[in-house]
């Protein structure tokens, strides 16, 4: 973790801390995740919910908290898990009674044919072979019934393993993207950038990170409101994503951040990649649906740094959050690589 985030997390975690002390709620894990993320603002809606309650001059309680963490943090992934779990036990449960059912039948068949070889090896009558045949004919058609009521059972449960496949598949689709910009979350951004290093490692392909932060977004939050705030955060991660290929990942990295892995390009590409996507958000010019109105152009500051063998997830981030800063320092709005850190700091 850079000194920056690092001071960042400590910022959003004396804001979490002081809330709780001021509310008279209990610091148990899941309210401090709570206030933590309202300090953080990835998550507009709980703060639309928790800023109405100090609009109306409310005071948080106990019951409330734990009513926000339900609503807006406890995830529901899980229960989801589970509910697909029981439909597949269930299913599971009434293949296997349809097999039992198909195999009392087959070892009755079984046995009703072995009968029947005993006494075709005697002489038997007429009325007695008739008697024999109707017999073997109806184990027969209770044989067919129950083979067709096991086909059916497995069709189905084929048809409810797909249903259910397809359910697993959207529980880790949702819970890979970011629910705001329906762009990458940070989970998915760790799995991505960890396979784009292994693969770089393998093969000795490039493989470049970038990371931008909008400029001045607080101030452009508290004035314009939380709704205009996330109109931007969906405009500049649209603008994110369609800029970069499809093999590369744009993702939220937190707050008003955002990341791209850009596997197989190199920092010269990177920087041209960075300075299309700065370019392409300062010439967007933002309007208030509700009347028109004309609120102005946004800018953003990039960091970019390219991946080395020795480097680790952390200190390739590290790099690049310096470059970041460095861009933020340097006046904003503009782009600084891992290079111009370091002609930045021989001068």
């Amino acid at each position: 973790m850079s000194e920056q985030e690092f001071k960042r997390a400590l910022g959003y975690a004396n804001s979490a801390f002081d809330l709780l002390k001021r509310s008279g709620i209990p610091p148990y894990p899941q309210f401090y995740e709570l206030l933590y993320t309202y300090a953080t603002g990835v998550n507009p809606t709980l703060n639309d919910r928790i800023n109405a309650i100090f609009r109306a001059g409310q005071s948080p309680t106990l019951d409330l908290a734990e009513t926000l963490y339900n609503e807006f943090l406890k995830s529901d992934v899980n229960d989801r898990i589970s509910h697909v779990s029981e439909r597949m036990h269930a299913r599971i449960e009434a293949v296997h009674d349809a097999i039992d059912s198909a195999m009392t039948t087959a070892n009755a068949y079984s046995g009703s044919l072995q009968a029947a070889s005993g006494d075709l090896d005697r002489e038997i009558t007429g009325p007695a072979m008739k008697t024999l045949a109707d017999r073997l004919l109806a184990e027969t058609r209770r044989m067919q019934d129950t083979n067709r009521a096991l086909e059916m059972q497995l069709e189905a449960s084929r048809d409810d393993i797909a249903s259910l496949q397809r359910d697993l598949d959207d529980v880790r689709r949702e819970s890979l993207l970011d629910p705001l910009t329906k762009i990458a979350n940070r989970k998915s951004f760790d799995e991505g950038l960890a396979a784009a290093m292994a693969d770089a490692s393998t093969n000795g392909n490039p493989l470049c990170l970038l990371l931008l932060d909008i400029d001045y977004f607080k101030n452009f939050n508290d004035t314009y409101g939380h709704q205009t705030g996330d109109q931007v955060l969906r405009l500049v991660a649209m603008t994110l994503k369609s800029n970069i290929k499809s093999k590369d990942l744009a993702a939220r990295y937190g707050g008003e951040e955002f990341v791209a892995i850009l596997p197989s390009t190199d920092l010269e590409g990177a920087m041209i990649v960075a300075e299309n996507i700065r370019k392409a958000i300062a010439a967007k010019e933002l309007m208030k649906r509700s009347t028109n109105e004309k609120l102005g152009r946004i800018t953003a500051s990039f960091g970019v740094a390219v991946f080395h063998p020795s480097d680790t997830a952390s200190s390739l981030i590290e790099r690049t959050d310096r470059c970041l800063y460095a861009a933020k320092h340097a006046g904003r709005n503009r782009v600084v690589s891992e290079i111009d850190l370091a002609a930045i700091r021989a001068a």
